[in-house]
């Protein structure tokens, strides 16, 4: 898979750049192919014995558990383990980069490039300085790179961001370019907000403005056991004590403009790597043989002693926490017409406000370029600039997102500055400023977007398995035409926002006021109308009946073919959720399932392998069963006939559906919906038409369930069923006649028609 993959190849060239002398460039973490053809168990056991050890490791924990008991459980389990001596990493340190070292990478998708300076490891000052600097340079809003490029529309989208190693850092600049643009045009626009930024050209109140958002950004981080654990072992790995770790945004606070801009004047000069990643036919991959795999027998119902003494432990269930709707969330009618739905926040001083919308680019095409193009937009007092730098002294955001079928104008930051974040949001919603000019650059960006998306391996595949889902109508292709886009005026796309508080919607809150304090916020700034328009009717794609087999088929120039099957099976039925998700856990889900051990470790077909009986969003869709796989081009028969064998003739396990069980059950048992996903969970339930918590249900019938069940369930609604064999592969390596022979008559699309332009 990564042979193949530009970006993986720019990184890899990036690092080669930077680091000559060090591991981070001399060898990846994926290693070579040729150490795949000759593996040595010596070796894997010398490197384990080596670093495996307990003065090389930290335990981390975050979660609700009493500290006290879980110190007396690791001295118990770990202090048995025995310390050795550590080898210290020697390298020879890098020399300094006196002039720009040029590389070029070549590869199918769309060209972009990459500029990276060298740094000290995370363990630095100079690691926070160059924080504050890629701050200062990117931050989404009003960073140098976000006003100068990305706001006028100079490249296709430009950032700044910082990388941090144990042993070294980066700051890195990326860019790509427009049609009739070239990379070193882009280069030098990125390169000339880094002489902005040393000669101090940008306003004083943007570094405070930058801690700020950085302090939001950390109470965010640690709002999640995930989010803290994270912070915990980068300190440890990174080699910072922890003191200097909960530390950092007041180290921040100490930055001067004037210490900021002779630092950048010291350090960002002619001593950057960049990287251009052209566009073109790469050289050609030496092919990785497919070798004759003897699969390996799966002994699932073989248990080792360590599981049995596991199994053995006598541990007190947790107790699962259900939602309930009416006590969990408080509902509110703030109009008529208009829910509010609101969750306290008692952790920290963030807000988030949403207006939920129920339809989106469906009952609209050009609602969502609306959405995009009103962020490049002022209004009739702040131009565009402005608009982006009051947003970021308050730190607080403001974002409108358009999915198929519902819509949400989201802001959200820092609670102290609630009254005056969503004042500046409904100004710009009332009063955006149509511009000519913008939108016909960002209309030409926006086609050259979804030509560069035609590059894209992935993005080819999500395409090809629309229209073979949907046929040549779907929501992939329901965009507005090249025609159509150029056809578009400014006062069309911007009244489409302006009208938006004229649709009936849910308003959803989640901060630190209570229901009270918003109400009086939005009542003097949410102006609503006295009566509401109709939501525009939504425009329906039905999936394709699965009568027949058939395989659809498109080229992509690589050694590895993407691959999938798709059945059309019954309209929605809530009374087979559980039993579905058993299916699906014993099946086809994780690496415990059916599907994974018998494709990936017993046959050696591929990295991932998966199938779902998909569940729809919608209670008018249907089910649909699908099966999804990557492997070489040379092995696409022997992948989709193992798939089959398994939906004609699912293995059977006690001991593997009983595990599946138990993890449903242990996910609802350990699983807590809080914060603003309890209203999102809610309002999932409201358009499934269920009043009560799903997993209710689940916790009770799943472990009623019996292995027959499960096997009755794959008979009756996967075995023998016809299959849609979708197939995004290199054409000279495919045998059609056989595929023809095999899974039904081939149809070869091309890109035009699985895009819809």
């Amino acid at each position: 898979m990564s042979l193949t993959n530009d970006g993986r190849k720019a990184s890899e060239m990036m690092m080669k750049g930077l680091f000559p002398n060090h591991p981070y460039g001399q060898q990846t973490t994926l290693g070579e192919a040729e150490h795949l053809k000759n593996p040595s168990m010596k070796n894997i056991r010398e490197f384990y014995g080596k670093y495996y050890v307990p003065n090389n490791m930290a335990i981390v924990m975050s979660g609700d558990f009493d500290p006290d008991i879980a110190i007396k459980v690791i001295d118990k389990y770990f202090s048995k383990l025995q310390p050795k001596e550590v080898p210290t990493l020697k390298f020879e340190q890098e020399q300094p980069i006196t002039t720009p070292k040029e590389y070029e990478v070549v590869g199918l998708e769309a060209e972009n490039i990459n500029i990276a300076y060298r740094f000290p490891g995370a363990n630095s000052n100079d690691a926070i300085m160059v924080d504050m600097i890629a701050s200062m340079l990117s931050n989404g809003k009003a960073g140098l790179i976000d006003l100068n490029i990305n706001k006028k529309q100079l490249t296709l989208g430009c950032r700044a961001g910082n990388q941090k190693l144990a042993d070294y850092s980066m700051l890195s600049l990326s860019g790509r370019n427009k049609s009739s643009q070239t990379l070193e045009e882009v280069k030098k626009l990125l390169l000339d907000q880094v002489e902005l930024l040393k000669n101090g050209q940008f306003p004083d109140w943007m570094l405070e403005a930058a801690i700020n958002n950085m302090k939001l950004r950390e109470m965010s981080m640690y709002e999640s056991n995930g989010g803290r654990a994270r912070t915990m072992y980068s300190s440890f790995l990174n080699r910072i004590e922890w003191k200097d770790a909960i530390s950092y945004v007041s180290k921040l606070e100490k930055i001067k403009k004037e210490d900021l801009v002779a630092f950048a004047k010291q350090n960002l000069n002619n001593n950057y790597v960049v990287v251009y990643k052209r566009k073109g036919k790469p050289e050609d991959v030496s092919k990785v043989q497919k070798p004759a795999i003897t699969p390996i027998f799966i002994n699932r119902n073989a248990e080792s002693d360590f599981l049995k003494r596991i199994k053995e432990n006598k541990v007190t269930p947790i107790e699962p926490v259900f939602i309930d709707y009416d006590k969990d969330i408080q509902k509110v009618t703030f109009t008529k017409e208009i829910e509010l739905l609101n969750k306290e926040n008692t952790e920290n001083k963030t807000f988030r406000l949403v207006y939920y919308f129920p339809f989106g680019s469906n009952n609209d095409p050009k609602l969502g370029l609306a959405a995009q193009y009103v962020q490049l937009l002022g209004t009739s007092k702040l131009t565009a600039d402005e608009v982006s730098q009051e947003f970021y002294k308050l730190a607080c955001s403001f974002n409108i997102n358009v999915g198929v079928n519902e819509s949400f104008i989201t802001v959200s930051g820092l609670s102290d500055n609630t009254e005056k974040a969503i004042a500046l949001m409904e100004t710009i919603l009332s009063d955006c400023k149509p511009d000519k000019v913008t939108l016909d650059s960002y209309i030409a960006n926006v086609i050259k977007s979804r030509n560069d998306s035609k590059l894209v391996q992935r993005s080819v595949f999500e395409g090809l398995v629309n229209y073979a889902t949907f046929g040549s109508n779907s929501n992939f292709t329901n965009i507005l035409s090249t025609e159509q886009l150029n056809s578009l005026t400014p006062e069309e796309l911007t009244n489409n926002i302006k009208s938006l508080n004229g649709y009936v919607h849910k308003i959803i809150y989640y901060g630190p006021l209570k229901v009270d304090g918003i109400k009086k916020f939005l009542s003097q700034y949410h102006k609503l109308p006295k009566t509401f328009t109709k939501a525009p009717a939504e425009k329906k794609f039905a999936e394709l009946e699965t009568t027949n087999n058939r395989v659809v088929f498109t080229h992509y120039e690589a050694k590895q073919s993407y691959l999938q099957t798709v059945s059309r099976s019954i309209n929605y039925n809530q009374e087979l959720l559980p039993l579905i998700n058993t299916y699906n856990s014993y099946f086809g889900g994780g690496m415990n399932a059916i599907v994974f051990q018998e494709l990936r470790e017993k046959r050696g077909l591929a990295y991932t392998a998966r199938s779902t009986f998909n569940v729809p969003d919608d209670i008018d869709k249907p089910f649909m069963n699908t099966s999804f796989i990557a492997t070489q081009n040379d092995k696409i028969i022997d992948a989709f006939n193992a798939f089959n064998e398994l939906f004609e003739q699912m293995p059977e396990s006690e001991t593997a559906f009983n595990l599946a069980k138990e993890s449903l059950i242990t996910d609802i048992r350990t699983e807590r919906i809080t914060k603003m996903n309890l209203i999102w969970d809610y309002i999932e339930a409201q358009k499934m038409g269920r009043k009560t918590d799903i997993r209710k249900e689940f916790y009770q019938k799943i472990p009623t369930f019996t292995l027959n069940d499960v096997k009755k369930f794959q008979e009756q609604y996967i075995k023998g069923k016809p299959k849609t064999y979708i197939i995004l592969g290199k054409e000279t390596d495919l045998d059609f006649t056989k595929l023809e022979q095999l899974y039904g008559p081939v149809t070869k699309l091309n890109l035009e028609q699985i895009f819809g332009f």
